[in-house]
Parts: C-alpha cells; sequence; structure tokens
C-alpha cells in the first residue's frame, strides 16, 4: 500500500493544531490514515480513543499504538515490521516506549508535554508511511 506522505503528515498536524477537539497521540496517528486503510475517520477517532496518554495509565506511548494500528490494518501484520518500528522509537528515545518514561525524560530536560506528545505523532506518522511505503 502507497500513501502520499506529505498529505498524511499535514493531516497529522491539523490533528494536532485543533483546539475545538482533542485528538490523542493515537487518534492522532490512526485518523490521517483511516481512508487508506477503509475506515471513516469518525471510525478512527472511536477505535483509537483510549490509546492516548499510553491506554489512559502510562504505558505505551499513543503515538506508538496507533502506529501499530495503522500497520495492522494495512495488512502489515507481520511481527518484523512491528518490531521494525518500535525499534526505531526506541532508538530514538533512549530505549522507551512507554508514554510516562517518555514525558519523565522530556520533562527531565525542561521540555513541554505538548511539543513532545506533537513531535512523537509526527515521528510515529512519519516511519508508518515509510513502512506502508517501502
Amino acid at each position: 500500500m502507497k500513501v502520499d506522505k506529505e498529505k498524511i503528515m499535514a493531516k497529522a498536524e491539523a490533528l494536532r493544531a485543533r483546539t475545538d477537539i482533542h485528538f490523542n497521540c493515537a487518534q492522532s496517528v490512526l485518523v490521517p490514515f483511516a481512508e487508506a486503510i477503509g475506515l471513516t475517520e469518525e471510525a478512527a477517532f472511536a477505535i483509537a480513543a483510549h490509546f492516548g496518554s499510553g491506554m489512559r495509565m502510562g504505558a505505551t506511548c499513543g503515538a506508538v499504538a496507533g502506529g501499530l494500528m495503522v500497520l495492522g490494518a494495512a495488512g502489515l501484520d507481520d511481527p518484523s515490521v512491528a518490531a521494525a518500528f518500535t525499534k526505531k522509537i526506541r532508538e530514538n528515545h533512549g530505549g522507551l516506549l512507554d508514554c510516562r518514561d517518555l514525558l519523565r525524560v522530556n520533562a527531565e530536560k525542561g521540555g513541554e508535554k505538548k511539543p513532545h506528545c506533537d513531535a512523537m505523532v509526527y515521528e510515529s506518522v512519519a516511519l508508518v508511511a515509510d513502512l506502508l511505503n517501502a
């Protein structure tokens, strides 16, 4: 499956900029790919509702969970694809995947939450797009 990476990234950026509705990190990754994977945006929004903030408990980052959802829905369900995706995220973040740990390290470095989470979303969207276009 091929996707227009620039178009998908622009959708993710637009979602993260909205102030009328909050799109959590998982939704912000899944919704831009909705059409490509055969979902409505509304269905994608609902499916990912409880995966933001590390499944609402600080566990796996919502942007990572959203990325895995897209890969599975796109038919890239081979465990090696998921492993490549999560390996790259871990490499970029000191081995961390959990929301609570990523946010803690970001705060220790003086970072703010929203820009950090936005960056995680954009990183996941870009990685997923690259995997889909490979």
